[in-house]
């Protein structure tokens, strides 16, 4: 992506430091990463690769397993780095007291019994509060004023990027926590978050966004599908992991890392997922935090919320324009992407043969490692074409639903109208097991119907007016890694 001064758009500001993972930070393992050869190779990270350890990282792998604190060798600290950065490896900063070090920014526009609640449970910390051309101005400068806090008035209404640009531009502390005004936030939630920026490589740090449950059915499924919610896994942050962004309701971010503008003021939407990925373009780390939960509070009405569902999507062709490929609906890697054509098509031969040369091919780099190595990556080449069927399936049910629900009601496309109902009903019962336990499944399933048309519907809306199809064609993993050796 270019600079902002070619473009017109903002670019990815400073370049973010390539040094060593800091001396005493304890390491844990990633929830799927898989040691092998006791310790000699390393199978998982985001995306997915096999890595060889030379002796000397595999026993530095093994005392980071059991407890031990990274040392001060420069060498250690480099593989700490590279397996942090490769996602399989998660870092344990002890907390800090943020005193000083962290100034917060609350865009705000009316809503000022909301901005009470969320002044309210900050505690002691430099606030200020960017009034966004709120109508009732009185009443949002006095509940600010009352909290001690800091306002900021902008006669024109900018929106919330600019809002943020313009709190960000007072702010003199080394980071500054940008909260929405709908938001709530746990005593001590910036300790374990500012804790991450003791690693110089670390821009953007940001906790889990959690939806309080409600009576209304509504407010049920909202609570357990809310897309600013990114689950319980932690990790590094950038397209194609499993966090590929975190919304800007709550996030840390490193001033000196902040590109200017920090948030791009022509997205209305999406301004966040944008941050994010040229933060990461130019070479900084973002780290999920989700042990830190902020409550977001919103009222809903199914046309409210339905609406906001389909903002949401529109996002995707601006985004698509400035990242290209990172929205895809779906990224396989090459073997995967075959393996699923051929066999759509009827030819399961050719697409065991894919299956059958990728493991092959993985056997190759674990003989030496483990016994029965082509037995061991046969079972991690079916398994992975296996696993990617669901998400992908249900990344193309939302990004396409309302195509698919059309296809449905013509007569004449019989083998396309099977495909479609198979697609929709793999989106509509992804993530089953983990439904809202207090939600009857048809209602359920109503209501993540219409969540994926809705959004579905803003992606076709965003990507017409971008001029763009990158949000609906699926992507190829082209830059599959190679098997690399640590130190």
């Amino acid at each position: 992506m270019a600079a902002g001064g070619a473009t017109g758009r903002p670019g990815t500001g400073p370049r973010g430091p390539a040094v060593p993972l800091p001396a005493g930070v304890h390491l844990v393992p990633d929830r799927d990463l898989a040691v092998l050869g006791d310790g000699r190779a390393l199978l998982g990270g985001s995306p997915t690769r096999l890595l060889r350890l030379r002796p000397r990282a595999a026993q530095m792998l093994r005392r980071w397993l059991d407890g031990e604190a990274v040392g001060d060798h420069r060498a250690e600290r480099a593989v700490a780095r590279r397996l942090v950065t490769a996602g399989m490896l998660h870092p344990r900063p002890q907390p800090v007291e943020p005193g000083a070090l962290v100034t917060v920014v609350v865009p705000v526009r009316d809503r000022p019994e909301l901005l009470e609640r969320l002044l309210g449970s900050l505690g002691p910390v430099r606030c200020v509060v960017v009034d966004d051309a709120s109508i009732g101005r009185a009443q949002v400068e006095k509940v600010t004023r009352e909290a001690g806090a800091e306002y900021l008035r902008l006669d024109t209404r900018t929106g919330p990027a600019a809002a943020r640009n313009a709190g960000l531009a007072t702010v003199t502390s080394p980071l500054v926590a940008f909260v929405d005004s709908d938001c709530t936030v746990p005593p001590g939630w910036l300790g374990p978050l500012v804790a991450h920026f003791a690693d110089p490589a670390v821009a953007l740090v940001a906790p889990r966004v959690v939806t309080p449950g409600g009576r209304s059915s509504l407010a049920r499924y909202e609570a357990g599908r809310s897309p600013l919610d990114l689950g319980t896994r932690e990790g590094p942050i950038g397209p194609g992991r499993p966090v590929a962004y975190v919304p800007s309701a709550a996030l840390v971010l490193r001033r000196a890392a902040a590109p200017v503008p920090c948030f791009d003021p022509d997205l209305r939407v999406g301004e966040d997922v944008d941050l994010v990925w040229r933060l990461v373009a130019s070479g900084w780390e973002a780290r999920y935090v989700p042990e830190v939960e902020v409550a977001h509070h919103r009222p809903l009405t199914v046309a409210s919320w339905a609406a906001r569902r389909a903002e949401y999507g529109s996002s995707a062709g601006p985004l698509a324009v400035r990242h290209r490929d990172a929205v895809a609906p779906l990224r396989l890697s090459p073997a995967a992407a075959a393996a699923w054509v051929l066999a759509c098509a009827g030819r399961p031969g050719a697409a065991l043969g894919v299956l059958g040369a990728s493991s092959a091919a993985l056997g190759a780099r674990l003989n030496g490692v483990v016994d029965r190595p082509f037995e061991l990556a046969a079972r991690v080449a079916i398994t992975g074409v296996a696993r990617s069927a669901v998400p992908a399936l249900a990344g193309l049910a939302r990004a396409w639903g309302p195509a698919l629900v059309a296809s449905l009601t013509v007569r004449r496309l019989g083998r396309v109208r099977l495909a479609a109902a198979g697609i929709l009903a793999m989106g509509l019962f992804r993530g089953w097991r983990t439904r809202p336990p207090d939600l009857d499944p048809a209602r359920y399933l109503a209501l993540r119907l219409a969540d994926d048309l809705a959004y579905g519907a803003g992606v076709w809306w965003g990507s017409l007016r971008a001029r763009t199809l990158r949000p609906l064609v699926p992507a190829i993993a082209t830059r599959r890694a190679a098997p690399t050796r640590g130190r």
